[in-house]
């Protein structure tokens, strides 16, 4: 085997570049691959509904994708998802929800059906729907209603109601109904113009609070989470506590019998101690010198000790001259 001194260096460097340029190009294609990317559905919807390329998939609340492309074709919008770890059937329903508060769009899948979905045939219309964008509603209202012209449009009421009124009686009537409705758009038109550039106030700081916002939900979603980890110890320490208590009260009532006297006993033997406390306080107290004195003497095993003290007079021979000692 040649050593990698002797090998050739242009070989290398080129085999070098050719592994660079196959990482680089799998790097930025590596949704693309199909063990990443999962299998790629398509479904056709009325309108897109604010739904973008990278919003979630889900089914049953569960993320399972994400969203790779949204285009037009023809009449309808193509909408373009990847699923993961999921199975999508031929009778699943595909709708845009709303996900969050400001009115960001996810895709729910609502899986049917008793074979796999075609991956080469898209979800027809009749199993799609697309939301219905209440920020955007209010947003074109708001446009409509300040591009009126109110007092020209009471005004041409008014004049309508001159001109029409030789009509019949019914007519009259109407007339006058829209007179007076033509006046009271007049009269709420500032009132009305103040509401709007205060939902418009509140629609911005809300759209600026964005992030602030995702991070308070997902923090009362860990806060919810914990409290039903914390409800399901303290359930569990329950029964726990209830069992115990079931079988403790088992054990009494089959061994009544033989406690009831047992305690009753007890309680003699209780009561004896204590009219004798004194007493056994004194025992105890002298008890303890001979308890000391008949260690020392068994202290050498199987032998004892003695000393006789007086057993010969002091004067009398060489034993014992000082007499008995302390």
């Amino acid at each position: 085997m040649k050593s990698f001194r002797k090998r050739d260096p242009i070989k290398i460097g080129i085999a070098g570049l050719l592994v660079l340029v196959v990482g680089f190009l799998l790097a930025m294609n590596y949704k693309s691959l199909p063990f990443v990317s999962g299998t790629t559905y398509t479904a056709n919807f009325s309108e897109a509904g604010g739904l973008a390329e990278g919003d979630t998939v889900r089914v049953a609340g569960v993320k399972v994708g994400s969203v790779t492309g949204v285009e037009l074709d023809n009449a309808h919008v193509k909408v373009t998802f990847d699923v993961r770890d999921a199975w999508v059937g031929d009778g699943t329903v595909a709708a845009i929800k709303v996900g969050t508060l400001l009115g960001k769009k996810y895709l729910a899948l609502d899986t049917k059906g008793e074979s796999r979905q075609s991956t080469s045939e898209p979800i027809p219309l009749r199993r799609t729907m697309s939301p219905y964008d209440v920020i955007e509603t209010f947003s074109q209202l708001s446009e409509t209603v300040d591009k009126v012209d109110t007092a020209q449009l009471a005004k041409s009421f008014r004049t309508l109601s001159n001109t029409l009124s030789g009509t019949s009686e019914e007519m009259r009537g109407t007339l006058r109904g829209l007179s007076r409705l033509s006046n009271t758009i007049s009269e709420r038109d500032r009132q009305l113009k103040e509401l709007l550039d205060k939902t418009n106030k509140v629609t911005t700081t809300v759209a600026e609070r964005n992030t602030e916002i995702e991070k308070l939900l997902r923090d009362g979603n860990r806060l919810l989470a914990e409290l039903r980890q914390r409800r399901d110890a303290i359930k569990s320490l329950l029964d726990g506590v209830t069992k115990l208590s079931r079988q403790i009260t088992g054990l009494v009532e089959e061994n009544s019998a033989q406690l009831g006297p047992a305690l009753r006993q007890l309680d003699e033997v209780t009561e004896l101690l204590q009219r004798n406390q004194e007493n056994l306080g004194k025992s105890i107290e002298r008890m303890a010198p001979f308890t000391r004195l008949f260690s020392n003497v068994l202290g050498n095993g199987r032998w004892f000790d003695v000393y006789l003290c007086g057993l010969l007079p002091p004067a009398v021979g060489p034993i014992n001259q000082e007499g008995c000692l302390p």
